[in-house]
């Protein structure tokens, strides 16, 4: 994966666009016999698909960026997107859609964030500095 924040830039904005389609889905789905229930389990997972995706392009990321803030801002925020997915699965706390936009969008803000101004130059710029 030669350029981790693009991917996860890409693959936050696929994600934003699967869960502002889900609601219109379901909302298809029951005016409509049409749907099978295949394909809204599928629909229904993709969430996880995109998680997981975002969890190796944020490890790779961070091991490219010479940026602390943003290090932490986008596991900050995969933390939280992950306990928001997690929560709509089990239904635990009610929790309004809105939070699971803007936890998605600060994501890739700060993979755009990282990709334009946080990168190492050289290969070894954020490797360990050995102690003299």
């Amino acid at each position: 994966m030669n350029k981790p924040d693009t991917f996860g830039a890409i693959a936050g904005v696929l994600c934003l666009i699967h869960c502002m389609f889900t609601p219109l889905l379901f909302a298809l789905q029951s005016l409509s016999s049409g749907f099978g229930a295949e394909m809204l389990s599928w629909w229904k997972n993709l969430d996880l698909f995109f998680l997981t995706l975002s969890f190796f392009a944020i490890y790779r990321s961070t091991r490219l960026s010479n940026n602390v803030l943003i290090k932490s801002a986008l596991w900050t925020s995969w933390v939280i997107l992950f306990f928001l997915i997690v929560n709509e699965k089990i239904s635990w706390l009610p929790i309004a859609e809105l939070i699971i936009y803007i936890t998605t969008s600060s994501l890739i803000f700060f993979h755009i964030y990282n990709l334009n101004f946080c990168q190492c130059k050289t290969d070894d710029c954020c490797a360990p500095k050995s102690k003299k």
